[in-house]
């Protein structure tokens, strides 16, 4: 029995030295490679950096060729004692964080923190696509840590740290404690303000277009005009439209001109981050930072029957590249799905000057896990993503597809009115993609005409509209002036975005990113006293110059001396010199405090502003600004900021609930309705741009008969 049992201990000792630790960032990430790998492998997550700068102090040597100073972050004691002990247990340490600098960074810290716990070798492996073939491939071919790699993310690091640990203290001595500025985030806030400044000084010109129904039979063939007195019509008021009007009434109507044009339309290259973020932006109403969560659970494995799969590939990528494997499985499935649909060739795209190209296009790990295939495996968002990712992907191998236009041209006396109708005469590419926009799918037919037909007008259509202003940037606009720009890169676009939400210098409203009172304050402190940095120009630079450092062809230090020294010595002259604006953003109000009786005061805070009571520290007493009276007759109440439980979702809420169950998804402003006395909301549509609309379901003031049937004015789920 002894010998038995001295067996038994030695099997156990040795199974235990010939364990291989895989260390990866996520636990999802870990629970799908673990179930690839089966047993002499044990899989854990360090739950991103373990090591970090802290965060109470600048923890920068810049006397030292500005070395870092680590720490253990707090709370994540625990995960690093517990990886030692891992390590120390097995025979070989495999570093596999994510293929990017953060990753690299997180790799190297991992190492020196593992090294003196254990004799097992350590090394450093990488993939893109987490699959049994990607995974069985990285771990044969371990390789060492990529050093430069480090030393970019270091040098990001300490740049960020230096702008944001120096600046923020001035803005807290002048504006309002608390404040914070970041060298990426103040250049989009920049972006964001400026151009807020032309949407608010855009003065709209008013203009006139003419429509008119012709008729062949039964069919009516509406046209607009397009040339009057051989000229492109100047439709400045109603008065010129009118003259028209009464000249042509009556002319003979006859068909002058027939054309007919075909158009060549290309696939579009697998996705990049950004054009992702975009696309999920445009086609699914999807914020860049639930893009990349999405994409991160898609990326990290889904349950899919018994099997755990890595449906995407790596998600932080600018690169359109393809592996030579995943075009041959393409290829071969639209072969045996898309009869005809592909050309001989591949198709190859052009990959950006600035594109790093460490990782392959954003695309599906297996081209035969169709979307409708997985539909039930995945949640409605991770469905919605997935199936733009599975589509752009198949179709940009796919053939060109083909669209024929025809415009019909009819002369009323000196006027030239048109029609036209499009569609589409090959589908190629388009078969693998199921929802179609209008420009890309058809847009009418036209009947079969002859010129020198004649025609009879029906009816004229006269319109009134304004020329519109520039848009306000949202998520998929921002993230492509930030990509054309060389603003970040594609791990840091949703960050931007998203710290600038947090710290309330801009919220979003109606989609759109709308710079909030205090926003535009840190803009002009940061705009006009850092005119050299808080621009894109040498954000850009800044980038390229740590693109450089991960090639190996620049020291990070150098950069840092050339920066810092002459900004620090003008932070601290403005420390001094630059006016103080405290206290300038609280404004008076009429409000009565009901616990003291003293005036209340409008201030800023972290999520926006809130009434404060004026006899403060003495008082404590605070309540939402009400935005409007309640229109319910008889209530009294008033309109207030409210969030849903669930998913935090703002909206506009009586202050008398629950005896009053009023609420709005819009955002009232501070306008009455002129023909019912309801408030008025601003609204926004591709239509119409931004415009007000009264609240009142039955008022039909600046409303049309879509906002009518989309409004949701009344409800008794205040939950939601």
């Amino acid at each position: 029995m002894a010998q038995t049992s001295e067996k038994k201990k030695t099997s156990k000792s040795t199974k235990a030295k010939n364990q291989t630790l895989i260390i990866v960032e996520s636990p999802a990430k870990a629970k799908t490679i673990e179930k690839y790998l089966g047993p002499g492998y044990t899989v854990r997550a360090s739950m991103g950096h373990l090591i970090d700068l802290p965060k109470s102090r600048i923890a920068v040597d810049v006397e030292n060729n500005f070395q870092p100073e680590y720490i253990t972050v707090r709370g994540r004691a625990k995960i690093l004692k517990d990886l030692q002990k891992e390590a120390k247990k097995s025979t070989a340490v495999l570093l596999a964080s994510d293929n990017d600098r953060e990753g690299e960074a997180i790799a190297w810290h991992l190492n020196r923190a593992l090294q003196d716990k254990t004799s097992a070798s350590i090394k450093r492996i990488v993939f893109n696509e987490i699959t049994p073939g990607a995974i069985t491939e990285a771990v044969k071919n371990p390789h060492e840590i990529q050093e430069s790699k480090v030393n970019a993310q270091k040098a990001r690091r300490v740049l960020d740290r230096l702008v944001g640990y120096n600046l923020s203290p001035l803005l807290w001595k002048k504006v309002k404690n608390g404040l914070s500025a970041g060298r990426v985030q103040s250049v989009a806030l920049r972006l964001i303000c400026e151009r807020e400044k032309e949407v608010e000084e855009f003065i709209p010109d008013e203009y006139w277009t003419l429509d008119a129904d012709f008729s062949k039979g039964k069919t009516i063939l509406h046209s607009q005009l397009v040339q009057y007195d051989g000229k492109k019509p100047e439709l400045k008021n109603e008065k010129s439209v009118n003259d028209i009007i009464a000249k042509i009434s009556g002319s003979e109507c006859v068909v002058v001109d027939i054309k007919e044009s075909e158009k060549t339309i290309r696939p579009k290259a697998p996705f990049t981050t950004s054009k992702l973020q975009q696309a999920a932006a445009n086609k699914l109403g999807f914020t860049s930072k639930k893009t990349m969560q999405v994409a991160q659970q898609l990326y990290e494995g889904i349950n899919i029957g018994s099997n755990r799969v890595g449906l995407i590939t790596y998600m932080r990528t600018d690169s359109v590249r393809i592996s030579n494997v995943a075009l041959d499985d393409v290829r071969k499935f639209i072969a045996e799905n898309y009869d005809g649909q592909m050309p001989e060739k591949p198709i190859e795209y052009a990959v950006g000057k600035k594109a790093q190209d460490a990782h392959e296009a954003i695309r599906p790990t297996y081209v035969t896990y169709t979307p409708e295939s997985v539909k039930e495996s995945l949640t409605r968002d991770q469905f919605r993503l997935y199936s733009i990712i599975w589509e752009r992907f198949v179709s940009s191998q796919m053939n060109n597809a083909k669209s024929k236009t025809v415009s019909v041209d009819i002369q009323a006396d000196n006027a030239i009115f048109r029609l036209s109708g499009s569609k589409l005469i090959e589908k190629g590419f388009y078969k693998a993609i199921k929802l179609l926009s209008s420009k890309e799918d058809t847009s009418g037919s036209v009947p079969n005409l002859k010129i020198g037909e004649k025609l009879s007008v029906e009816k004229f259509f006269p319109e009134q509209h304004f020329t519109s202003g520039p848009a306000r940037y949202t998520d998929a606009s921002i993230v492509k002036v930030l990509e054309e720009k060389g603003i970040g890169r594609p791990s840091t676009y949703a960050p931007i975005i998203s710290v600038l939400l947090e710290r309330y210098y801009v919220t979003r409203n109606n989609k759109q990113l709308v710079p909030t009172a205090l926003g535009k304050m840190i803009y002009k402190i940061l705009v006009e006293s850092f005119p050299d940095i808080i621009n894109e120009t040498f954000t850009a630079d800044m980038e390229n110059k740590l693109d450089l450092v991960e090639e190996d062809k620049f020291e990070w230090p150098d950069m840092m001396k050339e920066f810092y020294f002459p900004f620090k010595e003008h932070v601290d002259e403005l420390m001094t010199s630059l006016e103080s604006y405290k206290g300038s953003l609280d404004e008076p109000t009429d409000k009565i405090c009901e616990l003291c009786g003293k005036p209340m005061v409008k201030k800023l805070g972290r999520f926006g502003y809130f009434l404060a009571c004026s006899g403060f520290p003495e008082c404590h007493n605070t309540r939402s600004i009400p935005l409007a009276k309640c229109p319910r007759p008889g209530c009294g109440g008033e309109i207030v900021a409210r969030k849903s439980r669930g998913r935090g979702k703002e909206f506009y809420g009586c202050t008398n609930h629950p005896e009053c169950d009023f609420i709005s998804h819009f955002k009232p402003i501070n306008q009455n309705c002129p023909k019912c006395g309801w408030f008025l909301v601003e609204k926004y549509d591709k239509k119409n741009g931004n415009y007000k609309a009264c609240i009142n379901p039955d008022c039909d003031y600046l409303h049309t008969a879509e906002d009518k049937e989309g409004e949701e004015v009344f409800a008794t789920d205040t939950n939601d």
